[in-house]
């Protein structure tokens, strides 16, 4: 069987699907690989690289995608490259399932077997698949170093003969996998860290990290069975947007991380909470593609308001590339491992599998 990729829109996404660590498991598998020309020439692989391992390079991404058996990409394809697709190939990759849901459907009217991994169950049998996980956690990481980047005071305390420099105290709101990378990234660089969840099983977590878990009454039934945060009453939001108020009051730094799976954002950060804030605070708003947790977030700017800078970033990990594909690369592996029949040499699509079943679109 041949396992394909094609490079994506480079100005939307520097990740790619098949390193050259992986290929060479793909080949020791009993694969075959082919890829576009330069494919990760951007992120310093060579063609070289690949080659060594036996993978072919096309140069006609049609021809390519008429070639391959397994597709596997970041995202769905633009409409040109997804027409291509025929009857009983396999296309892998994070498709945003609810938002292309009608695209999705009519890809599988025509046969064609579609797995979104944005889908997989969080069963300990699936972690080495999480391409969620992976990819969030270094989005926590790097939204607290960007923060950083442009807050205008020292993060850690420093005591020096002139005098003390406080240590910045930073907001965490949401404590799921980014929210909690972001919780060590800003205490190993010296800050206080406080963190919020309506989840209260994120407090032994927040606590165990050394942040500072702050509680809002009710919080204790509004965690789904998969482990994701359920959307709030309006008596939650409110008791919330109270003890928010209160604490931004005191904070430097808010790294926003709250998603609710197929839904927009909930706005958790409201106009009138900005005005609490300290003159040359930052927000770093994770959620910003999906309308954001901040009021005035808008996707790839610096906002300013009332001294308070907000950002929020389309793609965040086009900023750690290399290290984002290698996790992405290591996941889908591990994924299509658990989907192929080695002794028969073909995709089994077991729909007893609970991992199959889920991340499969009908």
């Amino acid at each position: 069987m041949i396992i394909g990729s094609i490079s994506e829109n480079k100005d939307l996404e520097k990740r790619i699907s098949i390193t050259p660590e992986i290929a060479k498991k793909y080949i020791d598998l009993g694969f075959k690989i082919q890829l576009s020309e330069n494919y990760g020439k951007h992120l310093g692989f060579k063609e070289n690289n690949y080659k060594e391992f036996g993978v072919k390079f096309v140069s006609d991404d049609k021809k390519l995608m008429d070639n391959v058996d397994i597709i596997i990409q970041m995202n769905l394809l633009d409409e040109d490259k997804i027409s291509l697709l025929k009857a009983n190939q396999t296309f892998i990759g994070v498709l945003n399932a609810y938002e292309n849901k009608n695209k999705l459907s009519e890809l599988a009217k025509k046969k064609i077997n579609l797995f979104s991994l944005e889908l997989l169950p969080r069963i300990t049998r699936a972690q080495s698949m999480d391409i969620l996980s992976s990819q969030a956690n270094l989005a926590g990481y790097k939204a607290v170093v960007e923060s950083f980047s442009i807050f205008e005071k020292a993060i850690p305390m420093m005591m020096t003969a002139a005098g003390t420099i406080p240590a910045a105290k930073v907001l965490v709101v949401g404590a799921g996998v980014a929210g909690l990378q972001a919780i060590a990234t800003a205490k190993r660089m010296g800050a206080i860290v406080l963190a919020t969840d309506v989840r209260m099983t994120s407090k032994e977590q927040v606590e165990s990290l050394g942040g500072k878990f702050l509680t809002v009454e009710g919080s204790e039934n509004l965690e789904t069975e998969g482990g994701y945060a359920k959307e709030t009453s309006d008596e939650f939001k409110r008791k919330q947007e109270d003890l928010l108020s209160e604490t931004l009051k005191k904070i430097d730094i808010v790294i926003c991380t709250a998603l609710i799976p197929g839904k927009k954002a909930p706005l958790i950060i409201k106009e009138k909470m900005l005005e609490n804030m300290q003159p040359g605070s930052v927000i770093y708003d994770l959620a910003a593609v999906q309308g954001g947790n901040v009021a005035f977030t808008e996707v790839d700017k610096i906002v300013e308001k009332n001294g308070v800078k907000i950002m929020g970033e389309r793609n965040i990990l086009n900023k750690l590339p290399k290290s984002s594909s290698s996790l992405y690369a290591k996941n889908v592996f591990n994924f299509v491992s658990n989907l192929y029949d080695k002794e028969n040499k073909k995709i089994n699509i077991n729909l007893e599998d609970e991992i199959i079943a889920k991340t499969i679109i009908k």
